[in-house]
């Protein structure tokens, strides 16, 4: 499948989320390699998305709509994730936004840190354990050739912060399935991303293991440089059977990656 002339058939889940939309947009503007599929959990993001056939309604939580979803693809990208939200009343202006949108605005990290919670049947156990395993086991049982899952760095240290909120244990709980995949048979590409962004990236692209980023000001990097690497990986034999941390150099500092395969072909780490 990879590195050749032959179209890849390619289901996003979470195709309605910040990365996910990229990832798909992406793989749609290359329809001369890819033909694209979306999953998404509403009519209102399916709608959001174009609506055309190619978006599938279904729950990760719900293997029968994964099933459907993924009938005859060649390649999974797994972007569904637990998303915490900040309790009302606890961070001023903040009423029920997305953490990641509130720390990616000017926040004092010094100061008074919001209260968080997730929603009813979205805490990470659910989505980025179980439903990560349901979509992992599906995929196997359909024929799938390749799943690039996206999780996060901060997953060596059990204290990591985003563990605590909500005490949702979400590191925890992504690398337990990152864990999963790995121990699957299946090939895989692991992407533990760094602190995301909303800009437009092509910035220079670094690799870490076991969290060495994270002290350093590369740990960050744009969700369009991660959904670029998810789709470049589908096409490089070297992204296969490794794990790796993803971050960047600061915006104007190096050379925007261009050569995907240099990127990864270096990579030995498994898991």
């Amino acid at each position: 499948m990879a590195e050749s002339n032959q179209k890849i058939t390619v289901l996003v889940t979470g195709a309605s989320g910040l990365t996910g939309e990229i990832a798909f947009k992406k793989l749609k503007e290359r329809s001369d390699k890819f033909v694209v599929r979306g999953l998404v959990r509403s009519e209102a993001s399916k709608q959001r998305l174009g609506g055309g056939d190619e978006i599938f309604l279904g729950d990760v939580m719900d293997k029968k709509s994964l099933e459907t979803a993924m009938q005859g693809i060649d390649a999974l990208i797994i972007l569904t994730s637990a998303v915490p939200k900040v309790v009302p009343g606890s961070y001023p202006g903040a009423d029920g936004k997305r953490a990641e949108d509130v720390f990616g605005e000017s926040f004092d990290f010094n100061g008074p840190m919001p209260e968080f919670y997730y929603e009813e049947g979205q805490y990470p156990e659910q989505i980025d354990w179980i439903g990560q395993k349901n979509q992992i086991d599906t995929a196997k049982s359909c024929g799938v050739k390749h799943i690039v899952l996206v999780g996060s760095m901060g997953g060596t240290d059990p204290n990591n912060f985003l563990n605590h909120m909500a005490n949702g244990n979400i590191l925890v709980w992504k690398r337990k399935a990152e864990q999963y995949l790995a121990d699957s048979g299946m090939a895989y590409t692991i992407i533990r991303a760094g602190g995301l962004d909303n800009k437009v990236g092509g910035r220079e692209l670094l690799v870490g293991k076991d969290d060495e980023l994270l002290s350093t000001e590369n740990h960050f990097i744009a969700r369009a440089d991660v959904a670029e690497a998810c789709v470049q990986a589908l096409q490089i034999e070297e992204s296969k059977f490794k794990a790796f941390d993803l971050g960047s150099m600061p915006e104007g500092v190096g050379e925007p990656t261009k050569d995907f395969k240099a990127l990864f072909a270096p990579v030995t780490t498994r898991f």
